[in-house]
């Protein structure tokens, strides 16, 4: 998603009002000369104060505009870096992209998963710029030539949490920065919120309510796995159970939960604080993540000795991650008795539901769509209708949503429930195709026949899930 032809152009919305209408304001691009890295020293005051102040969120797009413009102008880098991270804000971006190009330096956000382009800005005062952003996020200003990581803490006026984790890459061009923004306030989505419904829900729920065993969820970076383990937890939190979890980073905080966090450069990794979880008397673990045979064996003998697991793989599919197990080096039957499902996962952009409308799709693409649910059996009468109409949406553009059609984004699922069947086959090593074969006779909901059944209910787009998860 974040290759160039994706990127679009922002149009900022106005701040502070969900419903307020969208102010059209193209990317603003300040005229260059190509000064060199030494002309840092004219880039303005950049040490003081150390902290951020709080982020104003009653300014309009357009005075946005004029704000970045002027901080610029003025060489103003304190308040460029500050308008930069308001403005991210306001658009409800996720990262900010701070690339220096050969004769300018571009700055993006990524909203709804795609980057937009939103200002370019002279390259002597970049130095000035990282320099500001290294000083709020305790990085070293002096050290240029090895990335780092750093994270900061700011506050809205309206009294929003945000937690930042920066880091910065040394490129041909200079530093870049990456910013990741994350709401520390905002509430944890419920599992009809994130989208999980019929049979991915109750196979969720058959494996969170177990008394013990692993429940696993897949998928790239970025597609909400930690935020599915935590609407699990929040459902788990109960006064009876002691909940435990390792992290890097702590993403969410919850009242009853027991939240570590991993600092692997002083040897607290997830393997040594899941085998320090152990001896803490839990009743659920949640591990931030699964990457080595080490950290799965001691999930799995917690899981085998009466504790309920939660964690996250990286891997394409939920069939998949048997062989990625396997391929860690954990024994297969150990595998088939400790695991009792898993949950593939994609993030979609949602129509805008302010301008969607109903669309025709074309032909070889409902060929496909009939092909691909062809073997589904709906889970309730008004799903079975859903599909006989086979009437798709699309978001024309409006105001809301910056003339992309598209407003949020929302999760598509496939769970693996690992019945005595699909355990015979773990133990006998049988390929991920041959499970998966298996699973979809029993039920098995693959991503895209989910993501089909919500671009029928007028949630998504098929362009888009097909672009998610290949035609």
């Amino acid at each position: 998603m974040s290759d160039e032809n994706n990127i679009t152009e922002i149009e900022p919305i106005v701040v502070g009002a969900d419903d307020a209408p969208i102010e059209e304001v193209a990317p603003i691009v300040v005229a260059t000369d190509t000064p060199t890295e030494a002309e840092a020293d004219s880039a303005g005051d950049v040490s003081s104060p150390d902290a951020l102040p709080p982020l104003s969120g009653s300014t309009t797009a357009a005075q946005r505009k004029d704000e970045l413009e002027n901080a610029v102008a003025s060489n103003n880098i304190p308040q460029l870096v500050q308008i930069l991270l308001t403005y991210a804000i306001e658009q409800g971006a996720s990262d900010i992209h701070i690339e220096p190009m050969q004769n300018t330096i571009r700055v993006r956000y990524r909203v709804d998963g795609v980057l937009h382009r939103v200002i370019e800005y002279p390259r002597n005062l970049n130095p000035g710029v990282v320099a500001r952003i290294k000083i709020v996020s305790n990085l070293k200003i002096d050290e240029q030539r090895l990335p780092q990581d750093g994270r900061t803490q700011l506050t809205t006026d309206e009294g929003r949490e945000m937690d930042v984790r920066v880091s910065t890459l040394p490129t041909i061009n200079g530093e870049k920065v990456c910013m990741r923004l994350q709401d520390k306030s905002r509430d944890i989505p419920n599992f009809d919120e994130l989208g999980i419904t019929g049979r991915n829900r109750e196979v969720i729920s058959r494996a969170i309510d177990a008394p013990n065993g692993i429940f696993l969820v897949t998928g790239p970076t970025g597609s909400g796995k930690t935020t599915t383990l935590y609407s699990a937890l929040s459902i788990l939190n109960q006064i009876s159970d002691n909940i435990m979890t390792c992290e890097d980073p702590v993403e969410y905080q919850m009242d009853g939960l027991n939240q570590s966090q991993m600092r692997p450069e002083i040897n607290f990794d997830f393997a040594s604080g899941l085998r320090t979880a152990l001896r803490q008397d839990p009743d659920i673990i949640m591990v931030g993540e699964i990457r080595d045979l080490e950290t799965v064996e001691i999930a799995i003998r917690a899981a085998l000795t009466g504790h309920l697991v939660l964690s996250t793989v990286h891997t394409n599919s939920s069939s998949e991650t048997i062989t990625r197990l396997i391929d860690m080096g954990a024994k297969p039957f150990l595998i088939s008795s400790a695991v009792r499902a898993i949950l593939a996962q994609r993030l979609v952009r949602k129509v805008c539901e302010h301008c969607r409308e109903e669309i025709d799709a074309e032909p070889k693409l409902l060929e496909n769509v009939k092909k691909d649910i062809a073997n589904y059996v709906p889970a309730s009468e008004r799903e079975k209708n859903t599909i006989a109409k086979m009437q798709f949406y699309r978001g024309k553009g409006c105001e809301y949503c910056n003339g992309t059609g598209y407003k949020g984004r929302i999760g598509i699922y496939e769970a693996l429930e690992i019945t005595q069947e699909i355990q015979r086959l773990i133990v006998k090593e049988r390929p991920a195709n041959e499970i998966e074969d298996t699973a979809l006779k029993e039920g098995l909901v693959k991503l895209r026949t989910d993501g089909i059944l919500k671009a029928l209910e007028g949630i998504t787009t098929l362009e888009e899930v097909y672009e998610i998860v290949g035609r």
